[in-house]
This record gives C-alpha cells, structure tokens and sequence, in this order.
C-alpha cells in the first residue's frame, strides 16, 4: 500500500517538475539567445535579460557556492517531503512538483553559468518595481501558496493542534 502511495505521488509530481524545468530553460534560452528588451504591458510589464548572482531579491549576491549548496541540501528536503508527507492531497504534490521544478531550473543556471537568468520584470511606471525574476521562480512562489492552501484546506493543521 504504501509503494503504491509512493508511486502515486512520484506519478504525479515528477511531470509537473520536468515541465517547469523544460519551460524554464526554454525561456531562458530564448532570452539569452535573443537578449530582449520588450515592453509587454507599457508601464507594467517588460521582458529584459538579467544576470542574477544572488538569490531572491538579490541576496547573497556572489555567493554562487553557497546558493548551490542552500538549494541542493533544498531539493533533498523536497524530495524526503514527497517520499514521507502523509496525509498528502494531489494538490499538494503539484506544489511540490512546482517547487521541486522552480528549485532544479535554478541550479541548472547556477551550476552552468554561476547566475540565474532573470527575465520578467513587473513594475507600476516608476512608483513600484518588483525584482526581475524568472519561471522557475514563479513557480516557486506559486508551489509555495498552493502547498500553504492545502494543508489549510485538508485540516492537517487543526488536526496537529487536536481542534
């Protein structure tokens, strides 16, 4: 019963990583071949080519070993998660998939060029610019919300709690 669990849960996760890897090296090939600077939605959304050699937001910028370290030791965690997470929902082993995917398309990057290649920029004019990111950290940042959603929505943290 449990290998079956196991299989169920590597069925379905496994995919959806492999397409977030795919689609994010795609896109990134695209703009490193292409080096764009589009204004998609005028005063909102841009593509532009950055060289990312820190973490979310710019973060340990040039800390190429350890990044590769904090994701590799990342990707075990996910990967333990996925084999041992029980009760588990098929939502959130998409979430996982996503966020295991988000992580690989990462350190592929990293571990061939020792920088993330950003490319989506999301500004309001000159009020507001968020940090340039790429799919892989979109879908990161997705994964994350929808694994949070569904614990909230399995009740597996009132039944820790004993409510």
């Amino acid at each position: 019963m449990q290998k079956e669990q196991n299989r169920k849960k590597i069925a379905l996760s496994l995919p959806v990583a492999a397409l977030v890897v795919a689609l994010d090296q795609l896109s990134k090939l695209w703009v490193r071949n292409n080096l764009p600077e589009i204004e998609l939605l005028p005063g909102f959304l841009d593509f532009i080519y950055v060289k990312n050699y820190g973490s979310a937001f710019g973060l340990l910028a040039n800390q190429t070993f350890l990044l590769i370290a904090i994701t590799i030791a990342s990707i075990i965690i996910i990967l333990l998660l996925l084999r041992y997470l029980s009760p588990v929902t098929n939502l959130s082993i998409v979430s996982i998939g996503l966020i295991l995917g988000g992580a690989l398309g990462n350190l592929i990057d990293r571990l061939r060029f020792g920088y993330v290649i950003d490319f989506i920029d999301v500004h309001l004019q000159n009020l507001f610019h968020w940090p340039t990111f790429n799919l892989a950290d979109a879908a990161v940042v997705i994964g994350i919300f929808i694994f949070i959603y569904s614990i909230y929505r399995s009740s597996l943290l009132s039944k820790a709690h004993g409510n």
